[in-house]
């Protein structure tokens, strides 16, 4: 399995982990990598001594900032996963931004949570929408901050009506 490591957007390394140590672009690392703690390494590699900080470590995003003898990196990690999800054209649909919420059905709005400039999160509740007697909650489909809001309480709302938008 290779994962695939982009240095400061300009270097590109692939990783190939193994028994006898690890394969870099095609070519043996002799390296030899020792945490003093949690967040803090120490690298030998040929001959000479560096010092790795971990600044940041985002895995949801699969990125880190390492600060390595007083330099700066950023570094983006992708794996075969990521690679094949990037093949199919499914790599893009996470990074698709909710611009508007609409009514799913026509009905009445009860009530409203979302205010303008309110930052949501996915599964945070929008507003109330009553149909069909049934009282109905409308979450967030996603993370973002809300620009407009086109209804208020009472309003009568039909099927599709945009209701919130966001930045």
């Amino acid at each position: 399995m290779k994962d695939k490591i982009l240095a400061n957007d300009k270097f590109q390394f692939e990783i190939e982990p193994g028994k006898e140590g690890s394969i870099v672009n095609g070519k043996r690392a002799e390296i030899d990598v020792r945490a003093i703690d949690g967040s803090r390494f120490h690298i030998l590699h040929k001959n000479q001594s560096f010092l790795a900080d971990v600044v940041e470590l985002n895995r949801a995003d699969k990125y880190c900032l390492i600060k390595v003898n007083g330099n700066n990196y950023r570094l983006e990690l992708s794996n075969q996963y990521d690679t094949l999800l990037q093949q199919l054209g499914l790599d893009s649909i996470q990074a698709n931004k909710v611009n508007e919420v609409k009514a799913p059905m026509p009905g009445l709005v009860l009530s409203v949570s979302a205010k303008e400039d309110d930052e949501v999160k996915k599964g945070d509740n929008l507003f109330i929408l009553e149909a069909m007697k049934m009282e109905n909650i409308i979450k967030a489909p996603a993370d973002g901050t809300v620009k407009a809001v086109k209804a208020v309480a009472g309003d009568k709302v039909e099927k599709g009506q945009t209701i919130i938008t966001f930045v």
